[in-house]
């Protein structure tokens, strides 16, 4: 099994994974926005509270979340496939 048949779905199996995290991060601060919890109730709360200077940071945290983890899993893949 670890020789014949892990090799072979390895690249692929890795491919998948990564792509679903880079999704679930992304997906988290949408999650939020409904009412999931999350990065995304902090800026909920902050658009009902009318709080922007906290949205002028959580908003730009979110973004540098989801582009650090698009970079992460760019150079994982690379090299692992």
């Amino acid at each position: 099994m670890l020789k014949g048949y892990w090799p072979q779905v390895q690249p692929g199996f890795w491919g998948i994974a990564l792509f679903r995290w880079d999704i679930n991060v992304g997906e988290s601060a949408v999650l939020g926005l409904v009412g999931a919890g999350d990065i995304g109730a902090v800026l909920d709360d902050a658009l009902n509270f009318f709080r922007w200077d906290r949205m002028a940071t959580v908003l730009p945290a979110i973004f540098a979340v989801a582009i650090l983890a698009e970079i992460v899993v760019t150079r994982i893949r690379s090299r692992l496939i």
